[in-house]
């Protein structure tokens, strides 16, 4: 099983909007994959923001649905893949 790190510098004044927006990401790619996602942030308060999925078993659904749906949050993301060892 494959997991995504998914990470992002946000400003202060667009967390709130942005908490909506993520919120929409993960429940449309739950419905479509059903891997639910979790949000988190540095605690240094930099904005640093990251996503987690967990348990990715058909990556090529998973990651069309990523590409089409994250680019409504309006940011720049940064993703990272890793495996179990």
């Amino acid at each position: 099983m494959t997991s995504y790190f998914v990470y992002y510098r946000v400003e202060a004044a667009r967390i709130d909007a942005l908490r909506a927006a993520v919120q929409k990401l993960f429940a449309t790619v739950e419905q479509a994959t059903g891997v639910r996602g979790r949000w988190m942030h540095r605690p240094d308060a930099s904005g640093t923001y990251m996503e987690i999925y967990e348990d990715v078993a058909d990556e090529a659904a998973f990651e069309a649905v990523l590409a089409r749906e994250a680019p409504a949050l309006g940011v720049e993301r940064h993703t990272e893949r890793f495996v179990r060892a």
